[in-house]
């Protein structure tokens, strides 16, 4: 690709960001209270590498508006099972993987399932193949029930989650980042049995090796 493609493909990418395109851790263990800005897991991940005239008339802004700051976002790529029960999603930056807590625990449960297991030493494999130091797990909730016993249930669940992965990745000085975050978030509609399914998730966020 040469110079001049490359200014005009950064270009259209900012430009749709503009637009409003807002698409979308030896072993220790945290949380913090605080709550992202964003949904987590869809952080810009680098700078637009153009500069954008907010005076260019080709941006059309209507008058009195102004430019919000340029981004690049990763372009995400996600892979769903079959029956909905496991979603990954990779960027050029991370891989997250997400897990349907009725995989993991009975109903209104923290403790394990006889294949819960299983499924949590795959995935720290992969945390071992990337040699990732950084480990997010994020417990999320439907909206049935009061957002107290939620945000209790989902960190209980990411709790778990973590210290079962902690029991297989190998890498030294790896940090977890565990949070609970209730309802807050969800990936789809609350108002059915299904949307509520995919909702009721435990998150596994981890750093691509940069590494050939």
């Amino acid at each position: 690709m040469t110079t001049r493609h490359r200014a005009a493909a950064a270009t259209a990418v900012s430009a749709l960001i503009i637009a409003g395109a807002h698409l979308i851790g030896a072993t220790a263990a945290h949380a913090d209270d605080v709550k992202p800005s964003t949904p987590p897991g869809t952080e810009p991940s680098a700078s637009a590498p153009v500069p954008i005239d907010s005076a260019s008339p080709g941006l059309k802004i209507p008058q009195g508006g102004t430019l919000a700051p340029a981004k690049v976002l990763d372009i995400a790529e996600v892979v769903e099972d079959l029956g909905g029960e496991q979603r990954r999603q990779e960027t050029n930056q991370t891989v997250m993987m997400a897990l349907q807590s009725e995989v993991l625990f009975p109903e209104n449960s923290a403790v394990f399932n006889a294949q819960a297991a299983a499924r949590i030493q795959a995935i720290a494999n992969e945390i071992n193949t990337q040699k990732a130091t950084r480990v997010r797990v994020f417990g999320f909730t439907d909206d049935q029930g009061t957002y107290e016993h939620g945000q209790e249930l989902s960190k209980q669940r990411a709790d778990a989650v973590q210290a079962e992965l902690a029991k297989t990745v190998t890498a030294p000085g790896v940090t977890y980042d565990v949070r609970g975050y209730s309802e807050d978030y969800p990936i789809a509609d609350n108002s059915t049995e299904e949307g509520r399914k995919k909702n009721r998730r435990v998150e596994i966020t981890f750093p691509r090796s940069t590494g050939g």
